[in-house]
């Protein structure tokens, strides 16, 4: 439990420091609003997987 626990901060860690929030979300808008809406709810999926994979 405590070993996915230091891949999940270590991961986190790693999101945060690469990438730039504004960028990002800037890249999909102009994407499209349909691809923003698709990619949005698909990182929710994973985090939402995530946190109950760790809480396991």
């Amino acid at each position: 439990m405590k070993n996915l626990q230091a891949y999940f901060f270590a991961l986190m860690l790693v999101l945060t420091l690469t990438f730039s929030s504004c960028d990002v979300i800037g890249d999909i808008f102009q994407a499209g609003m349909w691809t923003a809406v698709i990619i949005i709810v698909l990182v929710i999926l994973l985090i939402t997987w995530l946190f109950r994979k760790i809480r396991r």
